[in-house]
């Protein structure tokens, strides 16, 4: 859904036909597929995809358990981030009447809890189960009890006259969702998701968070640091889809070649601060020129600034670090590399390296594409 508007679904009935295929000849006995809950007679293009995968997975040669999902409360759930930015940027919000659809919230460790526990449960072979959370709520009542929890003031009024894809653009420029999420996300954001089916919490014994639960159990892990991946971090998040691999050489030859140095009174203090560059600590010189070329980007369709990073002082090569992505992370030489994937008409590379004299060294190079 992060990578296409109008043919997601057909690549997704592909894939499940392409993952049965590869399972053919092994002996795996049990899939779980973790799904949103299909219930509606009236179904987005999202749902009906959803229900399409699972009749497709149901044909092949394992057992298949489906465990239908409403929103999903966590840190790194791109439903909860939305509601996230919302709740924590905005004082006040004109809304689309989707706000007003009822769903189910489940925290992200009761999804875990049922997860693992279906693995090898002969009961949960060949079926279907929805999992949920214990409150009906809607989107509003979500974003206001999110306020009420975090401390925060937010008005709402809704009007009828947003259209999906204003609702879209909406949601691109107030939260860190890709546009083409968005777009997929509000179509589905109009139908009504509550759980008719709860025998899977009796049969493996789990006993669902509240929403408020979940919320501050969300926190507990985003205020220590320990989120260990987000949506955000994933490849179809950016610019680029290829292997990142191929960029790792920083070419030399008609290129643009910008080098930068400084002497570090303490190598270790800057090897630090290259570690703990972007997201909320910012860029060290002209930050507000960095924020105003992130909202030029997001203008042109990019990805902004949005993304930020998932920890504030560790990085690792894959990571997406604001709009860049994380190419190399290598502390021990001292050396972090970062491919661009803002809109720019080439490719450009931002490197930082410390060498054995102390010296920082910054160099950025952009190999244009024409003139």
């Amino acid at each position: 859904m992060t990578g296409s508007i109008k043919d997601f679904d057909d690549l997704e009935e592909k894939s499940a036909k392409n993952f049965n295929a590869y399972l053919e000849n092994l002996s795996v006995k049990q899939v779980i597929y973790l799904t949103g809950m299909v219930n509606e007679d009236k179904m987005s293009k999202h749902l009906e995809s959803r229900k399409k995968v699972g009749q497709v997975l149901s044909q092949g040669n394992f057992h298949l358990t489906r465990l239908q999902a409403g929103i999903i409360v966590g840190s790194g759930s791109s439903s909860f981030e939305i509601i996230r930015d919302l709740c924590e940027k905005l004082p006040a919000m004109i809304t689309p009447l989707w706000v007003n659809t009822k769903t189910q919230p489940i925290a992200i460790r009761n999804v875990l809890e049922y997860l693992s526990r279906s693995l090898g449960k002969e009961e949960c072979f060949d079926e279907s189960f929805d999992i949920a959370g214990p409150d009906v709520m809607t989107y509003k009542s979500m974003m206001l009890r999110y306020c009420e929890i975090r401390d925060l003031n937010l008005h709402i009024v809704g009007v009828p006259f947003l259209s999906p894809k204003l609702s879209s653009y909406w949601l691109y420029f107030m939260t860190s969702t890709s546009y083409k999420l968005a777009t997929n996300l509000v179509d589905s954001m109009e139908v009504e998701v509550i759980s008719k089916d709860n025998r899977l919490e009796k049969i493996l014994k789990v006993k669902p968070l509240t929403y408020t639960e979940a919320i501050k159990a969300a926190f507990d892990k985003i205020e220590q640091n320990q989120v260990v991946s987000s949506w955000k971090d994933s490849r179809v998040s950016g610019r680029f889809t290829s292997d990142l691999n191929k960029y790792i050489q920083v070419p030399t030859h008609g290129c643009l070649v910008d080098k930068q140095e400084s002497k570090s009174d303490d190598a270790k203090k800057s090897l630090e601060k290259i570690w703990s560059i972007g997201g909320r600590n910012g860029w060290y010189y002209a930050n507000r020129l960095w924020k105003i070329r992130g909202f030029m980007d997001k203008l042109a369709g990019g990805v902004g600034l949005r993304r930020g990073r998932t920890h504030p002082n560790k990085i690792y090569a894959g990571d997406s670090l604001d709009f860049w992505r994380v190419l190399l992370a290598d502390r021990e030489k001292k050396r972090l590399l970062l491919f661009a994937e803002m809109k720019v008409p080439g490719e450009a590379w931002l490197e930082f390296y410390i060498d054995e004299k102390g010296i920082v060294h910054q160099t950025a190079t952009f190999r244009p594409k024409g003139i």
